[in-house]
């Protein structure tokens, strides 16, 4: 029974294999949570939690889970927020290592968070730009996230980068709490659709797959009130145990890349050979900001006007 931030914890069943492709078991992911504590509680500390559990392995469909069960101890940290019909729910909240262990216990793989904190609920503090291509081709994910990173640069803001251990890229720019998620939204809307307008035949915003048209989604709908997205250095249910998992844009620029790259079993190497790519990120927040027509650049940098649709 380790014991893990002062809380002792029994990891039942630890020979119970969760990825029948690969022989992966409940001990394995408990040892991994363990083992990236110390890089993953900066990104998911004070935010509230979605479970994606798994008892009978990642062959069955998962318990998606919200609302923290009483059976929980009393040391996981919760925290109770309002719903959008009305109402409340508490929510399981990660800040310690313990806390990840515990969850691995519960059959946890995928952790899912906020994109905002407790503390402001209604006030994100990242805006997120998820990269979903319709098809294989990574090529095409990686060439977007850059054109992307140069925009937000010229916007002024930090951007940051993660697999996401299925096939696409996670865009995060830390933003200054204060702007509501509508805000925030149609800031990341009005980009995307920039992007879009530029690369017409490989980018889209249309939310309905039909229409998509084989192209490139650029999803900002992750960034509303009670939307989650997959936390960095969670592991995917997938087969190998992919890791979503922080990167340095240096390593978008790299055909070697791939988004399910770095799994469970070779995580260990990977965190060898690479610093934290995201140390910077909770001091790199930056205002959001106001996006005037005459005040959108395009991709050379120039400035370029945008839809009344898209900004206010």
């Amino acid at each position: 029974m380790p014991t893990i931030d002062g809380h002792a914890i029994t990891i039942t069943h630890p020979e119970k294999v969760l990825f029948p492709a690969d022989g992966i078991t409940k001990g394995e992911l408990a040892e991994y949570y363990q083992q990236i504590a110390p890089r993953m509680i900066p990104h998911v500390r004070d935010r509230p939690l979605h479970m994606n559990r798994f008892p009978g392995g990642i062959q069955y469909n998962p318990i998606q889970q919200k609302r923290v069960p009483d059976s929980f101890p009393a040391w996981i940290k919760r925290a109770t927020l309002d719903l959008q019909r009305g109402g409340t729910i508490t929510h399981a909240v990660i800040d310690n290592a313990a806390a990840l262990v515990y969850l691995a216990q519960y059959n946890v793989v995928t952790v899912h968070v906020w994109l905002s904190c407790i503390q402001a609920p209604n006030q994100p503090d990242q805006v997120m730009f998820d990269l979903d291509p319709a098809d294989e081709d990574f090529g095409l994910v990686r060439k977007t996230a850059l054109t992307l990173k140069a925009l937000l640069e010229e916007l002024k803001l930090v951007p940051f980068v993660k697999t996401t251990g299925s096939r696409g890229l996670h865009v995060i720019a830390p933003i200054v709490v204060g702007p509501t998620f509508e805000e925030v939204h149609l800031f990341a809307d009005a980009l995307a659709q920039r992007l879009a307008a530029d690369d017409p035949k490989h980018l889209t915003t249309e939310f309905t797959k039909q229409k998509r048209e084989g192209r490139l989604f650029l999803d900002v709908n992750r960034n509303a009130y009670a939307q989650t997205a997959v936390a960095p250095y969670a592991v995917r249910a997938r087969a190998g145990a992919p890791i979503a998992m922080p990167v340095n844009w240096s390593e978008v620029e790299s055909d070697a890349l791939r988004p399910d790259g770095v799994g469970i079993r070779n995580v260990s190497e990977w965190l060898r050979h690479h610093e934290d790519p995201w140390k910077a990120m909770e001091r790199s927040g930056k205002p959001l900001p106001s996006l005037k027509a005459s005040e959108m650049p395009d991709r050379s940098g120039r400035r370029k006007g945008v839809s009344k649709k898209a900004v206010t």
